[in-house]
């Protein structure tokens, strides 16, 4: 199955073989112009008329520099400063979501990089065995203990998200759920973290399960896409039901309800059920489900 999601479109080379290569860093922050750099306040980033503000090098200020990636050209940096210098014109990434709904993947999957590596660098501040001081190396890639030497990188939180259909082929109906915090109408796929010793189908089972009632069969893999907020891999499924009871938890899930294709755009169209935007794979697993574009979002 080839799928196209929003923030695993048109991906960067990473490069990570340059990471220690200091003759070839040197060369590339050199070169103004075929070098861009984002800068990272914290853990958020400055937005200005044209969009983010990719300054060459020599317009970067002193911080954290971290390598991304090359593509299309231009080798892509981001250089991460303390938070304190961000003002009302510094946004964090759930801010830039709309934007990065229309972006083409242009910039999105480089944003998303930035902000990841910064999001675990403002978290992952003192080492887990002795407590010492980190420092970043490889460009931000791995923290090093000042202290006993244990080195840390980046972590990702496998994470599950799943449409579950019911009936006979093609699947007569879906099932949405929605958080007791989120406004009337808006309904989203079920999702949840994989936990420890549990492959992705007994996550898919377990989730859908303790959220919804509804028992799940068959796991068919969908797709996946990065989703930094803070730091998940959403690991997208096609469930298939093999019960219909719905008898929600009522903690993370106010509400379940099957929708049929007919109810799904009768309601969307009248703006009754509101889904999740196109940046989310959740949008894309609703649609592949319903088997084309669906009016509205949030």
């Amino acid at each position: 199955m080839t799928v196209e999601i929003a923030l695993s479109r048109h991906p960067h080379d990473r490069v990570a073989e340059r990471r220690t290569d200091e003759a070839w860093l040197a060369e590339v922050w050199a070169d103004d112009e075929n070098t861009r750099v984002l800068v990272v306040a914290g853990t958020r980033v400055q937005v200005v008329d044209a969009g983010l503000a990719w300054v060459p090098p020599s317009q970067a200020p002193e911080g954290t520099k971290v390598l991304l990636g090359e593509r299309d050209g231009t080798v892509w940096f981001a250089v991460i400063i303390d938070g304190s210098h961000a003002d009302q014109s510094w946004m964090p990434l759930r801010g830039l979501v709309p934007a990065l709904a229309d972006d083409t993947g242009e910039q999105a999957a480089l944003i998303v990089h930035a902000i990841g590596i910064a999001e675990w660098l403002w978290a992952t501040r003192h080492c887990i065995r002795c407590g010492g001081t980190y420092e970043p190396m490889q460009l931000g890639h791995v923290l090093r203990c000042t202290d006993c030497g244990r080195e840390e990188f980046p972590r990702t939180d496998p994470a599950v998200i799943m449409v579950v259909a019911d009936g006979e082929a093609p699947d007569d109906r879906c099932l949405l759920g929605r958080h007791p915090s989120w406004p009337p109408g808006r309904y989203s796929t079920l999702a949840g973290f994989v936990e420890p010793g549990e492959s992705i189908e007994q996550a898919v089972r377990r989730e859908v399960y303790e959220e919804s009632g509804i028992k799940v069969g068959d796991v068919e893999y969908f797709g996946s896409q990065p989703w930094p907020l803070p730091r998940s891999l959403m690991i997208g499924c096609i469930a298939k039901a093999t019960s219909a009871d719905i008898s929600v938890d009522g903690l993370e899930i106010e509400d379940a309800r099957w929708f049929t294709r007919e109810q799904m755009k009768a309601e969307a169209e009248a703006g009754t059920l509101v889904l999740p935007g196109g940046i989310s794979i959740s949008r894309s697993l609703i649609e592949h489900w319903y088997g084309g574009p669906l009016p509205g979002q949030w």
